[in-house]
């Protein structure tokens, strides 16, 4: 999977057959109107010159139940009582009882695995309070392990068997009811026990994977924007409570969780096209087949490697969509606390950054990688630092 997390090209996709979602809501006109962007293209041809639409239809926020997530994560204090009959909320009021040494060591693991993978983001985090940094890099270790369990070394076996993804639903499962099973869920389960964390955020990911397991083609955006959002969307949510929001803030829950969500559709998106290349040679394509079409073109085009200008053309629009998203995004990114806006706005800067890589190679991600070096992102730093700095605006329209 061509998650945040992933350090290897996407793996199969599908929508689960138990999902929430069906086909026909999916297809509903009722996606809010900061989820609807509309990319003008003018797309050149031999002789001929025609303007096409493409059309950003996310799925509803209200069908993906991210409002109930919003609700239980936004108070500590509501989460514990509103929900007292929930089995896994009543054990949660129970702190789990971990050896200080060996939870030290658990933490210290964590930011070890941040540190190496995810290199400028743990940066960012440095500045954070010394509990959100903990909890943070427990959230990734969690969040990478389960995006390795289909894009690791044991794929193929994964591809086949369904009972391991089970197996670790289960064990999510234990670590939100306080019985971790080795020091990295130890880390996750002593962050739940201090932040107001759902369990929902975390099963949808899992979801994600599954999908990875048996789908590689895509018809339209609307079945795209539920794989970005089970692989990636999720991680914004999981991530708001312990990042914190401003307490000057005059913005809505819901938004600011809402822009947490659209950066990482961002990120998701952006991760397909740096990466269409490389999945191509496995046989998937992640872009839309309605809108490969709309630009006249196909999976073999997408296969031959071979850049046209109907490719670029193409590209064009969807580095547009992206960029979209990221616009989304920053508008929550200053409404979080002040000592979490770093980390936050460095990942988006970075990310964007990508898309500029992709135009400055000429379009060409069916046989270059888009890269930015160490150089750039640390010039990224103080911009982002600048950036953060920013107060939150005093007025910021809800959905």
């Amino acid at each position: 999977m061509c998650s945040v997390f992933s350090l290897k090209p996407c793996s199969n996709v599908a929508i689960s057959a138990d999902s929430s979602i069906t086909e026909s809501s999916w297809k509903r006109n009722c996606v809010s109107a900061r989820a609807q962007v509309i990319v003008n293209v003018t797309t050149a041809a031999p002789n001929k010159r025609s303007s096409l639409l493409l059309k950003q239809l996310g799925i509803p926020h209200s069908d993906l139940r991210v409002e109930e997530i919003v609700e239980r994560q936004s108070s500590r204090k509501e989460f514990y009582s509103s929900f007292s009959t929930d089995h896994e909320v009543m054990s949660r009021k129970i702190k789990p009882k971990l050896d200080g040494e060996f939870l030290d060591e658990s933490y210290e693991r964590c930011r070890e695995i941040c540190a190496e993978y995810a290199k400028t983001f743990y940066l960012g985090t440095r500045l954070m309070t010394e509990e959100r940094r903990k909890a943070i890099w427990a959230i990734y270790v969690w969040c990478r392990r389960t995006d390795e369990l289909v894009d690791g070394p044991n794929a193929d076996y994964m591809m086949t068997n369904s009972t391991v993804l089970n197996r670790w639903e289960e064990r999510l499962e234990d670590i939100f009811n306080g019985r971790p099973y080795d020091m990295f869920d130890a880390a996750l389960t002593h962050t739940i026990s201090q932040f107001p964390l759902d369990i929902k955020p975390f099963r949808d990911m899992i979801e994600g994977m599954r999908m990875d397991t048996w789908k590689s083609r895509y018809q339209n955006f609307e079945e795209l924007y539920l794989y970005c959002y089970y692989v990636a969307g999720t991680v914004g949510l999981m991530s708001v409570p312990v990042m914190g929001i401003s307490p000057t803030s005059s913005a809505s829950a819901q938004t600011i969780y809402d822009a947490a969500l659209y950066l990482g559709i961002g990120n998701q998106l952006t991760n397909i096209l740096r990466d269409v290349g490389e999945d191509a040679l496995r046989g998937r394509v992640y872009l839309p087949q309605e809108e490969l079409a709309q630009f006249g073109l196909s999976d073999r085009d997408v296969m031959s490697g071979k850049v046209t200008d109907g490719w670029r053309e193409l590209m064009k629009a969807q580095i547009t969509r992206a960029r979209s998203y990221f616009n989304l995004a920053e508008e929550g990114a200053s409404h979080l606390d002040d000592a979490s806006r770093w980390p936050v706005w460095t990942a988006l800067l970075v990310y964007r950054s990508i898309l500029d890589e992709i135009e400055e190679n000429d379009y060409d991600n069916l046989n270059k990688r888009a890269y930015v070096g160490k150089g750039k992102k640390l010039l990224m730093l103080p911009l982002a630092y600048t950036r953060a700095q920013s107060r939150p605006p005093t007025f910021l329209t809800n959905n």
